[in-house]
């Protein structure tokens, strides 16, 4: 029977994150540490005690000690996040992206604006039929100086949320890039929002599919690492 271990990531040389559900689902298979990414992803700036969050400056040294992990074999992320600080968000993508141990994200509920390359940066992602996201250009809170350079710096910012996404997805540049400055979708936005299936037909998400899906992809790829 498979054996599930709440929150006790320390008996494995991992530290457990508090306030943010994690597991180990430890088969004969192999071990697999979860992860949950929900809420907005919080940066250099505290948000207020009424959102619920994920704190960067806790999942960047867990990932290291998933990699670094003699007893962990693979990484499971579950996404349910409303996007969120944009450097962080893309500090966990990448080093998600960088990991050698098999990964896969699952998206459920959904993973919108800086949650999108969160849910590409796995080695495989799947998605529920019924998960969102949403795709739209960067938005700046706070005061913006009305100079060019301030533009300039949007576009760069843009440019490497579009880079990471098509280079650890199927999804078409051409593609991306129109969803994200689609009108008249959004009400007083500019972008797109997009399900399940229309994720998996722009080659934005790999495949359909929910929790049994997700661990079988991953227990395979354990197998075959193992194998390798």
């Amino acid at each position: 029977m498979d054996e599930i271990i709440q929150d006790q990531g320390s008996e494995e040389g991992l530290q457990p994150i508090v306030d943010l559900g994690s597991s180990l689902i430890r088969t004969d298979r192999g071990t697999i540490y979860v992860l949950t990414i929900v809420g907005q992803i919080e940066g250099h700036q505290l948000l207020p005690q009424t959102s619920k969050s994920t704190k960067y400056e806790h999942v960047l040294p867990l990932l290291a000690s998933v990699e670094g992990s003699d007893q962990i074999d693979g990484l499971l992320i579950l996404l349910n996040n409303g996007g969120g600080d944009v450097e962080a968000g893309l500090a966990i993508s990448e080093l998600i992206a960088s990991m050698s141990k098999p990964t896969v994200s699952l998206v459920l509920g959904g993973s919108h604006s800086i949650g999108v390359p969160l849910a590409v940066s796995a080695k495989v992602s799947f998605i529920a039929p019924s998960a969102a996201m949403t795709i739209h250009p960067v938005r700046l809170n706070g005061l913006v100086i009305g100079v060019p350079q301030t533009f300039y710096y949007f576009e760069r910012i843009q440019e490497r949320i579009l880079q990471f996404v098509t280079a650890n997805s199927k999804v078409k540049r051409e593609d991306f890039t129109r969803l994200m400055l689609q009108t008249g979708e959004l009400a007083a936005d500019v972008g797109s929002v997009i399900y399940g299936e229309e994720a998996v037909e722009l080659g934005l998400i790999d495949r359909i599919g929910g929790l049994s899906d997700a661990l079988e992809e991953l227990h395979n790829m354990i197998r075959e690492k193992k194998q390798g």
